[in-house]
């Protein structure tokens, strides 16, 4: 099994590397260290790429929209307002960008993905399916193509199902296909709704494509199909995309013990999801203005305010946070999960931010199917809003690169992300429709 962990991009692995252990968890979302003091002074100076690698968003927004003014053919200037627009789920502006992009390179894999996910974030799949060949992502043209009707139809008003266990990995029941409940573990660094293959077979699913991929040095087959029913207790979502992953041999891919399969965050988007730790539940319910506002009324009644959320790589959840007095930088939420750490950075994040590092203690882990050595570390104080953490065990990693840029990471600079130890004392409720994001001590109303 994969623990938590960042881990640095060999160039091996791509978008779909995700989906190789489909019920297997995958790797932290990459982030970066600081900006030095050229780039920030680039930044400040309203260079928009600077301005975009150091997550001030809408000012690189505006800044792009001045390259194009002046040279509107800017493909770079377009397909990078468009992704700004995206990160924000501002789906008119999103689409507007990126099909100039599209126009201005009609090959241009980077514009055809980041177009895919802006309509598979509203479910208009079959639209995404040209971007996705032309992009040469087959298997997603592939599966996309066979979603007929409306996707992720929700049932129901709430749904509240208790954590069977915390660690080392939450875990929550589901049942698939009206069938009986199965162990789900859940994860927002991974896409999808996932099986393990004996899941799968019980509940009937047939593959629309299948791809021969590795994991851990293992070739396994990864399977995509449309599951008809998965139920969270009183919340149902029908006509949902899924994923899973077996042995050439057939048999499930993972440690027994790891459950029935992940859910990712495609699920969650669909939902105004609480994630409440402290009261050991997941809190599902229809996402709508009216269940925004009472998001946001409820923090408010906590004394919680909301913070900035933005969503990369078609499942990447980041907020605004803080480590070692670094001020606030964009850092990963990586909610679930498995792993001791209560948040991860790059080990020249640590150093600069002179966290103490224990050399002499290296852990040899994977992460994105690759083995990985990290050190422990300790950093005086982590924040995410208002909930804190001080001298909390986390992990550094040597070998993550600074940078990330697509199609293995977000391309902005970040510091770090926050983990699933970090979360244990708070509930966490995710606003897709305003792209907020609560964070509130004790346990969820």
């Amino acid at each position: 099994m994969e623990r938590e962990k960042a881990s640095a991009d060999d160039g091996r692995w791509d978008r779909r590397s995700l989906f190789r252990g489909a019920a297997v968890l995958a790797g932290a979302a990459a982030a970066a260290p600081l900006l030095d003091g050229a780039a920030m002074a680039l930044a400040d100076g309203g260079d928009a790429d600077a301005l975009f690698k150091a997550g001030k968003f809408e000012q690189a927004g505006r800044a792009y929209e001045e390259i194009l003014k002046k040279d509107p053919g800017n493909l770079h200037a377009a397909r990078r307002r468009g992704y700004v627009a995206l990160l924000s789920n501002r789906f008119p502006e999103a689409e507007k960008y990126l099909k100039t992009a599209v126009r201005l390179a009609p090959g241009d894999k980077e514009a055809n993905e980041l177009l895919g996910d802006c309509y598979i974030r509203q479910d208009k799949f079959a639209l995404s399916v040209p971007c996705w060949k032309a992009a040469g992502a087959e298997d997603y043209a592939t599966w996309f193509a066979a979603i007929s009707g409306e996707a992720y139809q929700v049932k129901g008003d709430v749904g509240r199902v208790r954590f069977l266990q915390m660690d080392p990995r939450p875990l929550v029941e589901a049942s698939v296909n009206g069938g009986p409940a199965k162990r789900f573990t859940f994860y927002t660094g991974a896409p999808n709704l996932s099986l393990t293959a004996s899941a799968a077979k019980e509940a009937g699913l047939k593959a629309v494509v299948s791809q021969k991929t590795d994991f851990e040095g293992t070739p396994i087959w990864v399977h995509y199909g449309v599951l008809d029913s998965f139920r969270l207790g009183g919340i149902e979502l029908r006509n949902v995309p899924v994923g899973w992953s077996s042995t050439e041999s057939g048999a499930d891919v993972g440690a027994e013990g790891d459950g029935d399969g992940l859910i990712g965050t495609w699920v969650f988007y669909h939902l105004l999801t609480t994630f409440d730790y402290a009261g050991r539940h997941l809190i599902l319910r229809p996402r709508t203005p009216e269940t925004a506002r009472k998001a946001r009324a409820a923090a408010a009644r906590a004394g919680a305010e909301p913070l900035p959320m933005w969503l990369s790589r078609d499942h990447d959840v980041h907020s605004v946070g803080s480590i070692a007095g670094s001020g606030p930088r964009v850092v990963g939420v990586n909610l679930g999960g498995v792993g001791e750490i209560a948040a991860g950075m790059p080990e020249e994040v640590a150093r600069r931010l002179g966290v103490r590092v224990d050399l002499d203690r290296p852990i040899e882990t994977f992460a994105h199917s690759h083995p990985t050595i990290t050190h422990p570390c300790y950093p005086e104080e982590i924040r995410l809003g208002d909930a804190v953490a001080q001298r909390v065990y986390c992990e550094a990693d040597p070998n993550m690169p600074v940078n990330v840029p697509w199609p293995y990471g977000s391309g902005f600079d970040g510091i770090g992300h926050f983990a699933h130890c970090f979360f244990k004392p708070y509930n966490l409720t995710l606003d897709f429709t305003d792209m907020k994001l609560y964070i509130v001590r004790g346990k969820a109303a």
